[in-house]
């Protein structure tokens, strides 16, 4: 019993993980088109703007185990 607890647990946490890294990126991605849109990029044009999504998704993707 204290095996399956701990097993779900685990999930748990792995999930939680996952989903953590996955808002975070989406918080990067959120300052960089703020700073886009106001003129103060930081070293960024549109293209690795793009590229970044492009990231994103495929980590995501990864993460939920539809890799392509």
């Amino acid at each position: 019993m204290i095996l399956l607890a701990l097993t779900g647990l685990g999930l748990v946490a792995m999930v939680s993980l996952a989903a953590l890294r996955a808002w975070l990126g989406w918080l990067d991605i959120r300052r960089l088109e703020i700073a886009a849109g106001s003129g103060a990029t930081p070293g960024l044009d549109r293209g690795d703007l793009a590229a970044l999504r492009e990231r994103v998704k495929r980590l995501e993707a990864i993460a939920a185990g539809v890799e392509a």
